[in-house]
């Protein structure tokens, strides 16, 4: 089974890939080649397996084969267009790949052919990152969805939609809403902190991620975005400790590594 997604998307981006691109050895192709070959051919045995061409597919994404991956998926699609769990499989390659807008088409058709919420949030994540307004029809359409506890999402979808255009204040509002229906969603302690940043109240921006951390003491982002906001006011070396914290809890963390070096910080 494919690994949950979520997009820095906060929704997406909850699904995270290998994306391991360095050179393979030569034991490591031969291994990668005589496995393809394997899968190819027990699906070629059994057409009508979507668990193999899953397998396979997940296989390519975890050595970052993205092109093979997307291929493997295509030509499932042509078989069972109407299946939406292809169409969702689809749009995270593309997402991971960085092609945001076959991305967007992909849970398009998902949702098209099965509403789900998961599409919905999904989908509305991704129109709010591109600044494209049907993000607030998206999350109109979960907040009308009664059998599903998906009111905070959708003020998240909203939120995260102002602050895109440039609408800070109210996304801030539409963050606050969120929070009040679920105190512990980190997302949204992670937005309304980056839209207080962008608006230069550092010191608003900090007591939001405080209490963030105090709920949540692993939030790597909450440090980071703490050390950000020290950094403006000044404070270098309560910066660095800051993102040496971030660091601590996701050592992989490329911006807090670079933030400390921006720093003189070792």
């Amino acid at each position: 089974m494919m690994k949950q997604i979520f997009i820095p998307l906060y929704f997406i981006c909850c699904f995270s890939a290998c994306n391991n691109k360095e050179e393979k050895s030569s034991t490591e192709t031969a291994v990668f080649s005589v496995y393809e070959k394997e899968m190819n051919d027990a699906i070629a045995k059994f057409p009508d397996s979507l668990l193999l061409k899953e397998k396979l597919i997940q296989y390519y994404r975890d050595s970052a084969a993205y092109d093979k991956a997307i291929t493997t998926v295509n030509k499932a699609i042509q078989t069972d267009s109407l299946n939406a769990r292809l169409w969702e499989i689809k749009a995270t390659l593309h997402f991971e790949n960085e092609d945001t807008l076959n991305a967007i088409k992909s849970f398009e058709n998902a949702v098209r052919i099965l509403p789900l919420p998961r599409y919905i949030k999904l989908l509305g994540s991704l129109y709010a990152q591109t600044k494209n307004i049907k993000a607030l029809h998206m999350a109109d359409a979960l907040l009308q969805n009664k059998n599903a506890d998906t009111d905070n999402e959708a003020f998240f979808i909203k939120g995260l939609y102002f602050s895109c255009i440039d609408e800070k204040n109210k996304a801030i509002t539409f963050f606050d809403k969120c929070l009040s229906l679920n105190y512990t969603f980190m997302p949204a302690y992670r937005e309304k902190a980056i839209a207080l940043y962008d608006l230069g109240k550092y010191d608003s921006a900090i007591n939001v991620l405080t209490k963030a951390i105090t709920l949540q003491n692993s939030f790597d982002e909450g440090y980071y975005w703490r050390g950000r906001c020290l950094e403006k006011l000044h404070k270098p070396t309560e910066a660095i400790n800051e993102y040496h914290t971030a660091l601590r809890y996701s050592p992989d963390f490329l911006e807090a590594k670079e933030a400390i070096n921006g720093l003189g910080g070792k």
